[in-house]
């Protein structure tokens, strides 16, 4: 999978999840990738101000807006 397709991927899975946390783990489980690249990604994203809200422990959100 390309990384931008990931890094679409990861926003639509974001979007979907009502408003429950997705953690790194999951998110690589179901990209098949690993969850250090879904760290990367996550950050790189979240540099381009997209609005996602993330906790050690808890798992990612994605905010409205």
């Amino acid at each position: 999978m390309r990384r931008a397709d990931r890094l679409f991927q990861i926003i639509q899975i974001l979007r979907s999840a009502s408003r429950a946390p997705i953690t790194a783990h999951d998110l690589a489980d179901e990209l098949e990738t690993s969850s250090r690249t879904i760290y990367r990604d996550i950050a790189d994203l979240m540099s381009q101000r997209v609005p996602i809200r993330g906790e050690a422990g808890v798992g990612y959100v994605l905010e409205p807006g």
